[in-house]
């Protein structure tokens, strides 16, 4: 029988009122349309995080460098996405812990530190990317100092997670989403898009000559290691383990439900980026390196409106992303204690803290902004590989997830994925 050690442990007070109210974690048996919409949040969550300012430097770089040639690696990258969130949700629910309390419950502690370590690390590359946009998006509309947004960015990003409650930060979050999404729609109905050659994108692989670096860094900003501990937490905090196997099974069916409609949401924005950069810079051969150059240069060419559309998009993406980013760094700094995240909590608090004091930091060491955006993506990619083989690891044993372990074809497919991953950084690596 398997038995597991979360039951014994306290979900924080304050967060469980939030979830349990959020969730309706004891609801069961409704499977209409309005109880798998009930069920839509925490998949978007992790939406922020790869439609965040590196994924538009990522994407802005793949789209006028190489047209449309490389959207298959946006299609690929999220359908990894998809199995990878959806297994590390599979851990919250069935176990009751997050993936950074079970790394370091499940390995040895020298191993699960350096995990972690690594993971937290990745994660402040992450925040920096976050905040260096939302920055690069205000001086876009008001002329700040470049320096001088960091700095707002990171203390509004910190205010946002000291002072709201989950679902207040779902809800915001949401429509940050929304304004993003709406934005590029707006932006692509101003450009023509040749649909058969994105299609054709879309499936065929190609790997264009001097390439490499922008694969690596769309998939480094598409399957991010943070938002695998960001996601196993969110969907933790519950502790469905302790409500028995029905309940179980009906959130493992909803969470399914919420990662695709979230990741194809993510799907859909990341490709229009693509598809914006190949219409309006390819097409005139124009390479993009900087993301205020690139709103400059859609003006002329889709008018005055273009570029503020642009600049107010790009923040919101900042200031999401970075509220997230902030999230999955105090999972990560709590789980190394075994704990749970709560903003309350000091394990919590101070690396969140620390994760964005050392974005700010890495902000300001920065001197080409775009080259920090893209270049941090790589970064993540390299370290991905780590989580995800310590993830498939823990969700295929059953001393971990009981019955709910990986099956033999799930645990192939998740490790086909982790082996591509570290073949590309292979790739990137011996090709510097």
């Amino acid at each position: 029988m398997h038995t597991n050690r979360s039951t014994a442990r306290r979900t924080p007070p304050r967060l469980a009122g939030r979830l349990v109210t959020r969730f309706g974690a004891k609801r069961t048996g409704g499977h209409g349309g309005l109880e798998i919409l009930r069920h839509i949040g925490p998949g978007l969550l992790v939406t922020v995080g790869f439609i965040d300012p590196g994924n538009w430097a990522s994407n802005m770089a793949a789209g006028s460098q190489f047209g449309y040639a490389l959207l298959w690696v946006v299609t690929l990258s999220t359908i990894m996405l998809i199995v990878l969130q959806h297994n590390a949700a599979h851990l919250g629910i069935v176990t009751g812990t997050c993936l950074a309390e079970a790394t370091r419950e499940h390995l040895p502690r020298s191993a699960a530190v350096v995990v972690l370590g690594s993971a937290y690390l990745a994660t402040v590359a992450t925040a920096m990317a976050e905040v260096l946009g939302a920055a690069i998006a205000l001086q876009m509309l008001f002329g700040l100092p470049l320096r001088a947004g960091c700095v707002i960015v990171a203390a509004a990003s910190l205010l946002m997670l000291a002072t709201s409650s989950y679902k207040r930060i779902e809800r915001w979050i949401i429509a940050f989403v929304s304004v993003v999404g709406l934005s590029f729609l707006a932006e692509l109905a101003l450009v023509d898009v040749s649909w058969p050659a994105a299609a054709t994108g879309w499936v065929t692989p190609s790997l264009p000559a001097g390439s490499l670096a922008i694969v690596t860094s769309v998939l480094g900003a598409v399957v991010m290691p943070h938002n695998l501990f960001l996601h196993s937490e969110v969907v933790q905090s519950v502790h469905y383990d302790q409500q028995g196997d029905e309940v179980i099974e009906e959130r493992l069916r909803f969470e399914l439900f919420d990662t695709l409609f979230s990741m194809g949401v993510g799907w859909a924005i990341n490709s229009a980026m693509v598809i914006l950069a190949a219409t309006t810079f390819w097409t005139r051969g124009l390479a993009i390196d900087d993301l205020a150059l690139a709103a400059a240069t859609l003006e002329p060419i889709l008018g005055p409106a273009a570029r503020t559309i642009f600049a107010v998009a790009l923040l919101f993406a900042g200031l999401s992303s970075s509220v997230t980013a902030g999230m999955a760094a105090g999972t990560i700094s709590a789980g190394m204690f075994g704990e749970e995240y709560d903003i309350h909590d000091r394990h919590s608090s101070i690396g969140v803290a620390l994760a964005f004091l050392g974005a700010v930091a890495a902000c300001l060491a920065v001197e080409d902004a775009f080259s920090g955006l893209v270049w941090s993506q790589v970064l993540l990619s390299l370290q991905l590989p780590v989580t995800v083989f310590v993830q498939i690891w823990l969700t295929s044993s059953p001393a971990v997830m009981g019955r709910h372990a990986n099956s033999c074809p799930l645990r192939a497919v998740l490790l086909a994925i982790g082996v591509l991953v570290t073949a590309l950084d292979l790739a990137l690596l011996l090709g510097m």
